[in-house]
Formats: structure tokens, sequence, C-alpha cells
């Protein structure tokens, strides 16, 4: 009969007449456990031998001996018969990953999303064709960057030129008896330096207006509750978009007490029950950070552009129910290169991205240009004041683009 190892036994001492006795515990066979170390690349894997020890790394467990009592509680050793050596390979240094030398070899490695999406895409036979030579690779700078989600931009955004489509407002203030355009404007420009005041971020302005348009589409509001939808509508963005999102009271305080602190809450709810809690849409915001990356060469100065022309189009009720979130995009893009005299004003990788070619933009460009030429002598000047700061190249006191003339002043 083959021999096995003995296993330690457990010693347990039992008091008999005040005499300490020794006994052997119930032994119990246990499996010696392998490597499972996660930094040895060769390890043993089934059929396949793993590194074998050698006489320096070698290490032996001693032997054991059996411990009873004998006659009158002495205790006796017997000795074991002999048994087969257990072996214990130690870890070669040599199989070691150095993680810090791992980690810099990782940087130039394709991150594992790309790779499992290149390989779904070339098995569905969807693999994506090489872009014109006109075409500019906008996002080969972040190529390496997880969250600029590269492997995936392209299909995001053709489905928000979908969705754009369905959650798009039609001409509503015929259905309010009690507003008007130029009540929307003012509103607006409140939103916009409460947004300046609190220090909030961009995407959380677009997603309000957006909130207020949606929700005055749906049900009727009397004149009196119209700052208290503007209010509700910046609460329901800032909790959707911020980090830290400023509380119901500091809206209290902001419109000079106003409306009460259950008064903003009941609304919000209301506001979010007609909208069936449908916050994510893809707003103007969506499309200007896609389409000013493709404005290249881009700068401060054109991006400060882009989104002063843009928060004009917002405040205008016309130009927000006529033309889609993407064409308000591309408009402005198209209106800040005519400004700032780029050439061309146009160009391949900005039709490629956008989808819109330079005659479609022309219509709307020119009511933006001509919302900028006449900014300095309106009364709702919020935006106008915003961007005549020095952090945002001061481009509201920038002579509007000459190359667009519109034929017609929009109504504010």
């Amino acid at each position: 009969m083959a021999t096995r190892a003995v296993v330690p036994q457990r010693q347990l001492r039992i008091r008999d007449e005040g005499k300490p006795k020794v006994v052997a515990a119930e032994g119990r066979t246990r499996r010696i456990l392998k490597d499972i170390g996660n930094l040895v690349p060769d390890r043993a894997v089934e059929g396949k031998p793993g590194p074998q020890p050698t006489e320096k790394n070698k290490r032996v467990i001693p032997q054991k001996v059996n411990v009873g009592v004998g006659k009158g509680g002495n205790v006796t050793k017997a000795a074991v018969t002999e048994q087969p050596k257990i072996v214990l390979s130690s870890v070669d240094e040599r199989h070691i990953i150095n993680i810090k030398d791992t980690k810099s070899r990782d940087k130039n490695k394709r991150s594992l999303s790309s790779t499992l999406t290149a390989r779904s895409k070339a098995a569905c036979g969807l693999t994506n064709k090489p872009l014109d030579s006109s075409v500019a690779n906008i996002d080969e700078a972040d190529a390496n960057n997880e969250l600029a989600v590269v492997e995936y931009i392209d299909e995001m955004y053709k489905f928000y030129k979908l969705a754009e489509d369905e959650i798009k407002v039609s001409d509503y203030m015929g259905a309010q008896p009690d507003l008007n355009a130029k009540m929307r404007s003012i509103l607006i420009d409140w939103l916009i330096e409460v947004h300046r005041k609190f220090e909030l971020m961009p995407e959380t302005l677009y997603l309000a207006v957006n909130i207020v348009d949606r929700f005055l589409s749906l049900k009727t509001v009397p004149r009196k509750e119209l700052q208290l939808v503007g209010i509700s509508s910046m609460l329901i963005a800032c909790k959707y978009e911020e980090i830290w999102a400023p509380e119901v009271n500091d809206f209290v305080s902001i419109s000079a007490n106003t409306y009460q602190r259950e008064q903003i809450l009941v609304m919000e709810k209301v506001i979010l029950g007609r909208l069936e809690w449908l916050l994510t849409v893809p707003t103007p915001y969506v499309f200007l950070v896609r389409y000013v990356k493709a404005s290249e060469p881009s700068d401060d100065e054109m991006e400060n552009m882009v989104f002063f022309l843009a928060e004009l189009g917002l405040m205008n009720y016309p130009i927000a129910i006529s033309y889609s979130p993407s064409m308000i995009a591309s408009a402005a893009v198209y209106a800040a290169r005519c400004t700032l005299e780029k050439s061309p004003i146009w160009t391949a990788t900005l039709h490629h991205h956008t989808g819109y070619v330079e005659e479609e933009l022309k219509e709307c460009a020119e009511l933006l240009v001509n919302l900028h030429r006449g900014a300095l002598d309106s009364k709702l000047k919020a935006v106008y004041r915003k961007y005549t700061s020095p952090d945002r190249r001061a481009v509201s006191l920038l002579p509007p683009a000459k190359s667009l003339t519109p034929d017609c002043s929009p109504e504010v």
C-alpha cells in the first residue's frame, strides 16, 4: 500500500484529576494548495508542466511524529513510518512581472473596448471605411482616452440625429393665451443670469431651456407662473447634470422669495410628470461640442464665438422652434467662422460630421448674425454681458460677420 503524508495532528489538553492530559485530535485530510499567484505568467495549466523545482528553491517540510497518551497519563511518542518528502517550489523571481513596466507598456496598447468593438464590427461586416483624405480624423488624439468613447462616437451622433426629430418642439405660443414670445425671451435671459450666478455647467442651461419649451408645449401656464416653471426647470436640469446642485432655498432666494419652497417642489413634480421623466435628450449643446471639435483649426476664440451665437439663438423663440438642435449648432459654427473670417468657411470635415451643406445653413446663420448685430442695443443683455468677459475672449465685442446679410430681422 502506498504511503501518504501525515497531516499534523491538533493537540487537545484534558484535565483529569488536576493533571493535564494531551490527546490527539481527529485529523482531516487536506489537499495541498497549489501556487495561485497572479504574477506568474507561465504557471502550470492542465496538461502543461510548470516551472520545475531546483535544488536551490526546494523547501522540505519536516517529518512529523504521532503523539499519544500512555498509561498513567504519560505522553508517548511513536515514530512515524518514513514518509515521502513534500516539496514546495518557491516562485522564481524571473517570473514576477514588474507592475510599473506593465503599466508603461499598456499606454501604447489599444483598450479592451476598442479591440472588442473592432472584432465585432469585422465579424458583422461593419468595418469602418477609411475617411476621405479631405476629411480630418478629429478623434485621432483621443484614441487612447476611454472617456472619449471614440469607438462609439459616430453611432451615438447618428442616434442623436434621429432622436432630435422625435422631441422637436413645434410652435406652441398659439396655445398659450397668457404668454408670448417676448415673455419667453425675458425668462430665458433671466435663467442665463441665474446659470452664470451659480456657475453651473453649460449642459444645465441648454437642458433647462429644453424642459421649459417642452413643458409649455404640453400645458397651458398662466403668466404669474412662468418664472416658477423656469425655476423648477433649472432645478431639474441641475439635479440631472450637476455634481453639486443648488438647493431649493437657493432658488427661492434668487427669485426674491416670489415663490415658496413647496411651490417649486410641486411644480417640479408636475413638470416631470408631463414630460414622463424623459430628460436624456439631444440639446444644441450635444451637437455644439462635436461640431466645434470638427471646426479645425479650433481655438478659444472660435469656441466662445460659437457658444455666444448659440445662446443668442437659445433666447430667440422663432429660431428655437423653427430649427432642429443640430441645425442651430451647425449654423452657429458656420456664422462663427464667417465672423472670424476663417477660410474655407465650410470644410469637408464639417460637412462629414454635421451632415449639412453650406446652403442649408445660411438662413439660420443669417438670423444668428442679425442677433449679434443687435445685441448691444437689445434690452436683454445677459448673453452680451456674459461674453464681454476677458475669460471668454470678449467675443461679443467683435464686429458681426459682414459676409452674412439677413433679409429680415427675427422677432426677439
